[in-house]
């Protein structure tokens, strides 16, 4: 089956198996793929190269695991206006799909799916046709959770854990709340750990106080 318009690819994702399964099924639906590559300094040098119309790319990828395939992509889309990206990710990755949704009209094609669609043959190559063509597109299922994680914060919380955030609030140490709930100090920081995660407030930036974001969310909440 030939497309409306085929396309000229660079994929990138370090999982061989996937990584050849996109370019097979790609290639069979009569578009070009130019380099298929498995971390993000080989994913600039092939983009840079070659200049597609598409780039199809993991979030995560060597050697870090970590953002590697956003920040590259993000980079290459500054380099050369107008490149279309479609990202994969086994998981929700919140920041990028919260980029994607709250942004307003773009000229760039940009698209969110989980990896599993792949495996949909249709969606995938659906997902590639409007994202080539401009469009944004975000995975059905990314939309869920998000809208699941933006109803009110507090709203997630336990009423043990509301208690907790309360006498945060009041300024009490934990071993303060210990005494005031009658539970242990270990209890009382179990329960902080599971507010700071529902909130979801950073873990990995050493300039910001989570404790004090999660006051700050309590209080928000309360005058809502």
């Amino acid at each position: 089956m030939q497309p409306e318009r085929s396309l000229r690819i660079v994929i990138a994702e370090d999982g061989v198996l996937l990584r050849e399964g996109i370019v097979h099924l790609l290639e069979r639906f009569g578009h070009e793929v130019l380099a298929a590559v498995g971390d993000g300094e080989a994913l600039l040098a092939a983009v840079r190269e070659h200049r597609p119309d598409l780039v199809v790319a993991d979030v995560r990828m060597p050697p870090d695991f970590t953002d590697e395939g956003l920040r590259a992509t993000r980079a290459l889309q500054t380099e050369q206006p107008g490149l279309a990206v479609l990202v994969l990710s086994q998981y929700v990755d919140q920041t990028y799909a919260d980029e994607l949704l709250d942004e307003g009209p773009r000229e760039t094609g940009m698209g969110y799916l989980l990896k599993e669609r792949v495996g949909d043959v249709k969606e995938f190559m659906d997902a590639v046709a409007r994202v080539a063509s401009g469009r944004t597109v975000v995975d059905q299922e990314v939309v869920r959770q998000l809208l699941a994680r933006r109803r009110r914060p507090l709203e997630r919380l336990t009423p043990r854990e509301r208690e907790v955030l309360a006498s945060i609030a009041e300024g009490h140490s934990n071993a303060a709340i210990a005494r005031r709930l009658v539970v242990t100090e270990a209890a009382v920081a179990k329960h902080i750990a599971s507010i700071l995660v529902k909130l979801d407030l950073p873990a990995d930036d050493p300039d910001v106080n989570r404790r004090v974001l999660a006051v700050l969310t309590y209080l928000r909440g309360e005058e809502a």
